[in-house]
């Protein structure tokens, strides 16, 4: 009853890709709002009017209309650019851009069909599913994820077509516990981060309560953010008790991510970052970003306004392979056996002592190829070399799935929907 829509859906990374150039989205806002208006089961206009509502800062808004689009129809296909030559489902889960892996911007103008699920905690989950060859999950670790992927522990664990990125190692991705799996590997930096309920941290901000006795190594400055923030909101180093004080009166709560602060600056002063995607843990080197502030979530003129930064970048990116790759080869190849994720985002820096300092390790970084091709040039070249990775770990599992088929005599009554139970 909801399958004829006015149009196919256009997707996050199109509507992106024209907010990073500049464009208005109103007047395409408004088209689609009069669509959903006009057709109320078309869901394509929806769940793209959730994401213009995103890209123009109207969160909130933007998750309620999302509901709705999901309400009327849990499952979009984005088609092949090209002759479709492999077909992924990816199962996702509701929320913000920053709520699943990006996986369009990676497979966009390429041969790759997108068959998005999109699967609520509280809801049954399908017993069919899109025909596909490889299965991708994209949900992220998040406070509020955290019940989704519990279940799809189970709901994926005997899935009969190859699985990228298994719910039960996703679930590790915590700031606490990935800083956790990573104490003690040779050649790496991330500090300790504990989970912190508000009344803890006020009796430290009052004096009552020393750091060290809730942060092992705990000492000011420190780093606090509250559960489920990302890209830097509501992240703030926090010098004294007192400014802690201060900043948990500002603050919701209830539970916030505490670390002790790292200055992590070159020998001229400026903050470096990398991100680093690990494909079957190949190293790829996808942004680098300089700075005077030690958040590189806060502009203060940095790459975009500065030629000697991008022409800096441009000489990371082309070296990168035979440069960072190497001298933290062994401290990649730990991250990527402990976390155990096919595709992993890592960003990190260089501390002066030659160790990696890890400040998150996410299934679900941004990973694009949009900025302006005139101000950066090498980029093109650096993010195909990401893509081509990415669709080559997708053509593996394929054919490790086509194999496992032509073997086993009992998966020859497969029918064209995985059946789940």
């Amino acid at each position: 009853m909801h399958e004829n829509f006015a149009a196919p859906l256009i997707g996050v990374a199109p509507l992106m890709r024209r907010a990073l150039a500049g464009e208005d989205l109103s007047t395409i806002g408004q088209t689609l709002l009069e669509r959903a208006q006009t057709y109320p089961n078309d869901a394509h206009a929806y769940m793209d009017f959730s994401t213009v509502l995103q890209l123009t800062g109207n969160r909130e808004d933007a998750l309620a209309v999302q509901a709705e689009a999901i309400m009327l129809k849990p499952h979009y296909t984005i088609a092949a650019h090209r002759a479709p030559g492999l077909t992924l489902l990816v199962l996702m889960g509701p929320g913000d851009l920053m709520a699943n892996t990006p996986v369009e911007f990676l497979v966009e103008n390429s041969d790759v069909t997108l068959e998005l699920l999109y699967l609520c905690p509280d809801e049954d989950f399908p017993d069919e599913v899109p025909d596909h060859d490889v299965m991708l999950v994209a949900v992220a670790e998040s406070e509020a994820n955290q019940a989704l992927l519990r279940r799809l522990v189970a709901y994926t664990s005997d899935w009969p077509r190859p699985v990228i990125n298994r719910p039960e190692q996703i679930r590790k991705l915590s700031r606490d516990s990935v800083s956790a799996a990573l104490r003690g590997v040779p050649g790496v930096m991330m500090p300790i981060t504990i989970r912190s309920g508000l009344g803890a941290l006020n009796a430290v901000a009052s004096g009552a309560r020393p750091l060290d006795a809730l942060l092992p190594e705990g000492r000011f400055p420190i780093i606090v953010r509250p559960l489920g923030s990302h890209s830097g909101m509501h992240l703030q180093k926090l010098n004294t008790p007192a400014a802690l004080g201060k900043y948990l009166k500002e603050m919701d709560g209830p539970y916030f991510y505490v670390s002790r602060f790292v200055d992590y600056r070159s020998t001229d002063r400026l903050f470096r970052q990398y991100r680093v995607v690990l494909i079957d843990g190949q190293p790829f080197i996808c942004h680098y970003a300089i700075s005077k502030g030690w958040m590189m979530h806060q502009p203060d003129g940095g790459t975009n306004g500065s030629v000697e930064k991008r022409a800096e970048e441009e000489a990371v990116m082309a070296r990168f392979d035979r440069d960072f790759a190497q001298r933290h080869k062994a401290a990649l190849q730990a991250i990527d056996q402990r976390m155990g994720l096919p595709y992993l985002g890592i960003d990190c820096a260089e501390m002066p002592n030659g160790e990696l300092l890890i400040f998150e390790v996410d299934n679900a970084m941004i990973v694009h190829a949009m900025d302006p091709e005139e101000m950066f040039p090498y980029k093109i070249p650096a993010m195909q070399k990401v893509f081509k990775a990415f669709r080559d770990l997708l053509e593996r599992s394929k054919s490790a799935g086509h194999a496992c088929f032509s073997e086993s005599a009992s998966h020859a009554a497969w029918p064209v929907h995985a059946r789940r139970a």
